[in-house]
């Protein structure tokens, strides 16, 4: 963590939602298929948590249904700990399109010259971490799902750091603020 005093590296965390923080196997679906409740990955709950103790803002960056996101959030009772959402049913877009990620980088106030200084998890190889490298974002993959794969279609894909749980996240943040600005 950041000293008293001292410039925090690290400005804000975007995150993902399916398979990131939502276990997407439980999701139970209305009609039009968005999501009215589901499980949490373990170790999700606790990782926000400890995002928001240590003062970091919180942007979800996530493609479906805002209802989706609010019905699960509150579920759980972690809706109030995002500052920000970027929603695919309100920006218009989908990720990787670099909208999705601008959207919550200009409602949080982040400049482009600070791009480097936010980090973005995901599970998606394709939307979140390409996304994320494609505007300079700090690209974290959670390595969790089944459902995705797990070998880059090319350099966009890369991500800069691996993490095998949402837990994890939070010591990789301790590492990232120790380096030098």
């Amino acid at each position: 963590m950041a000293e008293r005093g001292r410039r925090r590296r690290i400005l804000a965390v975007l995150l993902d939602s399916g398979d990131t923080l939502v276990d997407e196997a439980t999701e139970i679906k209305d009609d039009r298929g968005a999501t009215l409740r589901a499980e949490l990955i373990p170790g999700a709950d606790g990782m926000m948590r400890g995002l928001a103790e240590r003062g970091y803002p919180i942007a979800l960056v996530a493609d479906g249904f805002t209802d989706t996101f609010r019905n699960v959030f509150a579920q759980h009772g972690l809706l109030d700990l995002f500052s920000v959402m970027a929603i695919s049913e309100e920006v218009g877009v989908m990720k990787p399109d670099p909208r999705m990620f601008r959207t919550a980088l200009d409602a949080l106030g982040v400049g482009e010259a600070d791009y480097g200084r936010v980090v973005m998890v995901g599970n998606h190889l394709g939307r979140d971490i390409k996304g994320a490298n494609g505007l300079g974002l700090v690209s974290v993959w959670l390595h969790w799902s089944p459902r995705r794969s797990k070998v880059p279609a090319d350099a966009s894909e890369v991500p800069a750091h691996t993490i095998d749980t949402p837990m994890a996240l939070l010591d990789l943040l301790d590492r990232l603020e120790a380096e030098p600005a």
